[in-house]
């Protein structure tokens, strides 16, 4: 777990498209006066919409097209050097689609934080909504995640839900969800910010003070919090 004692939670943010959990992530850090900080946001496209947006909220941006990487392990190892330049105490996967080398994970292990849009352990890897429908399950959602070498697996540090529609499509469970998906990730961060998460001697998360995180369909808590303050 990062030490948060020195100050604000620096972040480093690696997102594939326009990053609207990182669009997110930062206007909750301004409006709610974290003590954190977005450093950079990174890419593996050049033409990601989101590293535009970021340029223009002052942030500094890197893209590291992955093309340009004879193997995965290079991509990884350039991409590893790129974060580290910003002494990050959390690195936050907002859409990063690429699947990331055991050995990239171990470099950032109980620092890398992922959000997947499904209620893991169920419906790991690509097309998880469409998994959602064809199961015919009532509740979907989303899950944020410490990242492990096992693909979306990990800890858990919250998740989120909405009910799933007679007659939806992938495209419509996408949309419902993602609104969700912004909040649940948002208060994540706010948690990391006040140094609350930490991962236990049995693997799982605990988030200090914070009765339940568990996110209704309009992004309440599913439970007011009853266990007090962190002290």
């Amino acid at each position: 777990m990062a030490d948060l004692r020195k100050g604000t939670c620096r972040l480093v943010v690696l997102i594939s498209g326009r990053g609207s959990n990182m669009q997110t992530i930062v206007h909750t850090i301004a409006q709610e006066s974290l003590s954190a900080q977005v450093c950079a946001v990174i890419s593996n496209r050049a033409d990601a919409a989101g590293l535009e947006w970021a340029r223009t909220q002052g942030i500094e941006t890197r893209a590291l097209p992955h093309t340009d990487y004879a193997t995965r392990q290079d991509f990884d190892q350039a991409l590893a050097e790129s974060i580290d330049a910003y002494q990050p105490d959390y690195i936050l996967l907002a859409g990063f689609m690429r699947v990331l080398t055991p050995t990239f994970v171990k470099h950032y292990e109980g620092r890398l934080l992922n959000i997947h849009p499904s209620l893991l352990p169920s419906f790991p890897g690509l097309h998880s909504h469409q998994q959602a429908l064809t199961m015919g399950i009532q509740w979907h959602g989303c899950t944020v995640h410490f990242v492990t070498a096992q693909l979306d697996h990990g800890p858990i540090v919250a998740q989120g839900v909405v009910p799933i529609i007679h007659g939806d499509t992938p495209e419509d469970l996408a949309a419902r969800l993602l609104s969700v998906e912004h909040k649940v990730y948002a208060q994540v961060v706010q948690w990391l910010a006040e140094g609350r998460v930490s991962i236990n001697e049995h693997g799982t998360v605990e988030v200090e003070g914070i009765a339940t995180r568990a996110f209704l369909p309009d992004g309440a808590p599913a439970v007011v919090s009853t266990a007090g303050e962190k002290e």
